[in-house]
């Protein structure tokens, strides 16, 4: 897997995408961890037609800026490059625009992992 992998993940902003109804504020605007799972869903597509058969990432970091409100009705879009592979180990820069330009960037890491060995541990509990 090479560094430079990217891929642009899509979102409009919807009801059900609004901080008052995600429990993480109270006001009629995208919630934080709506936009952080939009940067997580770029990152895992980035990398996925990279893996081996059997594989995928989990994402196990994110720490993200929120730089400012997005309305309802709004597309955003969320951009993640893959920076760097450490064994199973890689570690993305995401970033989230709307229309009006940035509202949030972060870094975020995700590690490969074996789909059926990775599941079994919920088994083993």
């Amino acid at each position: 897997m090479e560094n430079g992998l990217t891929h642009t993940s899509t979102l409009t902003v919807e009801e059900k995408h609004m901080a008052a109804r995600v429990g993480s504020g109270d006001l009629e605007v995208l919630a934080t961890p709506v936009m952080m799972s939009l940067m997580e869903n770029a990152a895992m597509e980035a990398v996925k037609d990279a893996l081996d058969e059997g594989a995928t990432t989990v994402g196990g970091f994110i720490s993200a800026s929120h730089l400012k409100p997005t309305a309802l009705g709004r597309t955003i879009t969320a951009t993640a490059v893959l920076e760097s592979v450490e064994g199973r180990k890689l570690t993305f820069r995401v970033t989230a625009q709307d229309g009006d330009g940035l509202i949030g960037e972060g870094t975020h890491i995700r590690f490969v992992v074996d789909r059926r060995k990775f599941m079994s541990k919920l088994q083993a509990s």
